[in-house]
């Protein structure tokens, strides 16, 4: 399968773009690197690109560690052209969470659900623990092993997106742990995943706590000033901890609008399908059963009133009664 996406390339006959979503988690950035690298072994050179911002302490350090180079668009913007091609990793076009570049879209590998169907000229989208887990198939596929740093990326991302295998995991995933564990860094690894927060953070857990609401199993939270959507995603994962919790939303206001994450550890809720549902018209959203992500606009907010806040809070609560969840 991979030998397709690499003959694609070569017949492009120009440097390939890899965009990530727009602010690129530690899965993103390892699947990236790690096709990055592949195709390096073809001699096709490929340049990481990203929309957004990487501002969270786990991935700034992790670009460090490995020696990971990754452009922003507006780096890249005036560079780039229409008949430049870009694969979508760890992402999919008009998935609500990636920018659509001035290049073309050629190929696709992500492991989230399709909500906005496109059409790419090579397209793996498979539902695994984590993006990484595809690209370290590739590498498998080929009975090529990946260099130190590549395998250490890839399996940190998987780590990082499995929730230390804990969230939905498959066997491709295990497959993928299997293949890499005895060539990753265990030191760098190990630093990674050391003192991953920053003090600023500790605002935003501040803030999640005091205005936390819960219904039944669910809940939902604000924290009324801007945070990276990885701290958004951290934050769900720690409302999540608590006993009395089974689905969550946290919602982090900023000045253009409100970033959504969901985390779901029960069957009947459908964290993609849940967002996407409350948010109808509003915004953008989507992810997998167990997690999921959003935004709406700061435009889409104006009719909801001065109290948009209780009205998309009841949203969630009218999407979670009419599929049984809460009761009405």
């Amino acid at each position: 399968m991979v030998q397709d996406l690499i003959d694609l390339c070569k017949r492009k006959g120009r440097k390939i773009y890899i965009q990530t979503h727009n602010f690129p988690d530690p899965d993103a950035i390892g699947s990236a690197f790690g096709l990055q690298k592949l195709l390096e072994k073809f001699d096709i050179e490929a340049t990481l690109c990203y929309a957004g911002r990487i501002d969270k302490l786990s991935t700034s350090r992790m670009l460090e560690e490995f020696g990971i180079v990754m452009e922003s668009y507006d780096e890249l913007g005036k560079r780039m052209v229409e008949v430049d091609p870009i694969i979508c990793v760890d992402s999919q076009k008009n998935g609500g969470n990636i920018l659509d570049f001035i290049g073309d879209e050629i190929a696709c590998v992500d492991h989230h659900p399709t909500f906005v169907e496109e059409t790419y000229e090579y397209s793996d989208i498979r539902i695994t623990g984590a993006c990484a887990t595809l690209i370290t198939g590739y590498y498998m596929e080929l009975g090529i092993k990946p260099e130190e740093n590549v395998a250490s990326a890839l399996l940190y991302g998987l780590k990082m997106d499995t929730s230390q295998f804990s969230r939905g995991v498959t066997e491709l995933d295990i497959a993928a742990l299997r293949f890499l564990f005895p060539l990753h860094n265990k030191a760098k690894i190990k630093r990674l995943e050391q003192n991953t927060m920053a003090f600023r953070d500790l605002k935003a857990y501040g803030a999640a706590i005091e205005h936390i609401q819960v219904f039944d199993r669910f809940g939902f939270t604000v924290v009324p000033f801007a945070c990276p959507d990885a701290l958004v995603a951290t934050l769900a994962d720690f409302i999540l901890d608590l006993d009395e919790v089974e689905v969550v939303a946290v919602i982090s206001e900023r000045e253009d609008g409100l970033k959504f994450s969901i985390r779901s550890e029960v069957e009947e809720v459908h964290s993609g399908y849940l967002i996407r549902d409350a948010l109808a018209e509003l915004g953008n959203a989507g992810g997998h059963a167990s997690m999921a992500g959003g935004f709406v606009p700061k435009a889409k907010l104006e009719p909801l009133g001065s109290y948009y806040q209780d009205v998309i809070r009841d949203r969630f609560l009218a999407e979670l009664e009419k599929i049984g969840y809460l009761k009405k």
